[in-house]
């Protein structure tokens, strides 16, 4: 029972919010544009604030752990290459870029960070699992949704570029190459600036989660649905049965493996659909995506943090 009530306890507080957003949202007190913007906002702003400052007052040399970055990059790029291969079941290749990114790419900076703030109140594996994970996402994102863009079939150069600059000018990046400066440079953080950036930060996951909650929209469950749950199995459940083995037998126990079990199997991040839309792609899969794993994950995710309290691993 106490196993439960701990998984209840990092998973709960998460999900309600989520809820709470789309009640406000059903009520009319936020509605769509109010909610992109929330959405903008924290990927702009709190969020960035704060992993700089988790990071900027660690001590990263002591921090840092090569193997648990280089086993998130592993898992993350296996993950694509493993979805890819199943696309090619999908007739429609336009569908597959779609497919692909909603299969693998996790809302792994905002769940993250709040599921092992639940848990551990404070910790640098969150930053450190998105430096191993996040530039693949978005790499990788417009590799495959330009591969299979219905507009075009080819990566040409301009498309490059704009990889290029979307990636440099990432504000999460961005965050972190600042707070990994600020640490390795040993700059001070005086207490005045720590407290202004840690309240910033703290607005990152209750807005986050009120805006993710106020983005689902039910009615758009409709079309691509049996390709939607294909892969919100594999978002949710597959890669977790995949890697979570394999991170347990290499060692990764606590905060490591509380942060690996987020960034395989959190819900499919919203950012997925203005990406679809953006470069061509209809945007019906993504979406139904985004909606059932952001539904489904609050309770695969109590399963999984269950079971690893139950085998004494986290």
């Amino acid at each position: 029972m106490s196993n439960l009530i701990f998984s209840l306890n990092a998973t709960v507080p998460v999900f309600l919010l989520m809820v709470l957003g789309y009640f406000l949202h059903a009520i009319g007190w936020i509605d769509d544009d109010f909610a992109k913007k929330m959405n903008t906002f924290v990927f702009r702003i709190p969020l960035p604030v704060l992993l700089y400052e988790q990071l900027g007052t660690t001590n990263f040399v002591k921090a840092w752990d090569t193997k648990f970055v280089l086993f998130c990059s592993f898992a993350t790029l296996c993950s694509i290459l493993l979805v890819s291969l199943l696309s090619l079941f999908i007739k429609e290749r336009a569908l597959r870029g779609e497919f692909i990114q909603a299969s693998y790419r996790s809302s792994a900076a905002i769940l993250g960070m709040a599921y092992i703030a639940n848990i551990y109140g404070s910790s640098a594996m969150g930053p450190l699992m998105i430096i191993g994970a996040v530039p693949l996402y978005n790499i990788m994102a417009v590799v495959v949704l330009s591969l299979t863009d219905p507009e075009n079939a080819r990566l040409d150069q301009e498309t490059l570029k704009k990889t290029l600059k979307g990636i440099c000018t990432n504000p999460i990046i961005i965050g972190i190459i600042a707070g990994l400066l600020w640490s390795l440079l040993h700059l001070p953080m005086p207490q005045f600036y720590d407290n202004f950036l840690s309240r910033v930060g703290q607005t990152a996951t209750p807005l986050g989660l009120l805006a993710m909650g106020a983005s689902i929209d039910f009615k758009k469950v409709g079309g691509q649905l049996k390709n939607a749950i294909i892969a919100a199995f594999f978002k949710l459940i597959g890669l977790e049965c995949l890697f979570l083995p394999l991170a347990i037998a290499l060692g990764f126990r606590d905060a490591k493996l509380v942060a690996i079990l987020i960034m395989l199997g959190s819900a499919t991040t919203v950012s997925c659909f203005v990406m679809a839309k953006s470069m061509h792609h209809e945007g019906v899969l993504t979406s139904n995506t985004v909606v059932l794993t952001t539904v489904l994950s609050s309770f695969t995710l109590t399963f999984w943090i269950y079971l690893m309290r139950s085998l004494h691993l986290i």
